[in-house]
Formats: structure tokens, C-alpha cells, sequence
């Protein structure tokens, strides 16, 4: 059963020019620390792959805090919620502390895909109830 869907657009350069402001302090409050690795990898091969990156990762933490009906109150804390990719390319959520408790206590598990085009980064999270 759907527990809830989320959805989110970003602005990629709105990213850019946060990351640019406040440095790598941003990145290390939004991305977890197997997201902080390949972040950094493609940041040092293009600086745009890396904000691309990090703005795909913002807009799908966005949707999944919509789908699971808290926002971003706790237990939803940013880090705590990677995607990361399969060999396959395939998006994945890999969940951690409070969170991953809160969403297994509840049975929840959840789908995510990303996208991104020139300006914009967009997310849609499905999350279901495994009763």
C-alpha cells in the first residue's frame, strides 16, 4: 500500500551559488558520507558534475521527506538518507539512524528516480507500506 509520493524541482544554480557561498559546509550538511565520496570524485573531475550532483541528491531528499509526511522535522535529517547508485545506474534509498528506525518501525520502504536538464534537478519518491 502507498504510504505517500514526493515530489521536487530545484534550481541548480540556486545550489551553485549556495555551495559557492558556504563552501563544502553545505554539501557535508546534505549529503551522507558515501554521497560526500562520489561527490567529491566527480566535484574533481568537473565542478559542474559535482554541483549536478549534489542538486539531484537535495531535490530527492526534498521528495522523500514529502512522502514520508514529516518535512524535515526528526527524524528526518538530511545525512541520514542517501541515495546512492546500483552498478546498474538504478537510484536506490539507503537509510541510517533515527530514520531508518522510524521507517522500519513503520514498515516503510520506498522507490526514487532522478533527472536533470540544464537548469533543473527533479526527484519523485514512492513510499510503501510493507503491511
Amino acid at each position: 500500500m502507498i504510504h505517500g509520493i514526493g515530489t521536487d524541482i530545484c534550481d541548480i544554480r540556486r545550489i551553485e551559488a549556495t555551495l559557492a557561498r558556504r563552501g563544502d559546509r553545505f554539501a557535508e550538511k546534505v549529503l551522507g558520507p558515501d554521497e560526500l565520496r562520489v561527490f567529491h570524485a566527480r566535484r574533481a573531475r568537473s565542478e559542474a558534475r559535482g554541483v549536478r550532483y549534489l542538486a539531484t541528491r537535495f531535490s530527492a531528499k526534498e521528495a522523500f521527506s514529502k512522502a514520508i509526511g514529516l518535512g524535515l522535522r526528526l527524524p528526518m535529517r538530511l545525512p541520514d538518507c542517501q541515495i546512492l547508485n546500483e552498478a546498474s545506474g538504478r537510484p536506490v534509498l539507503r537509510l541510517s539512524g533515527d530514520l531508518a528506525t522510524w521507517c522500519g518501525e513503520r514498515g516503510l520502504t520506498g522507490q526514487v528516480t532522478m533527472s536533470d536538464e540544464s537548469d533543473y534537478a527533479v526527484s519523485f519518491v514512492v513510499m510503501q507500506e510493507a503491511r
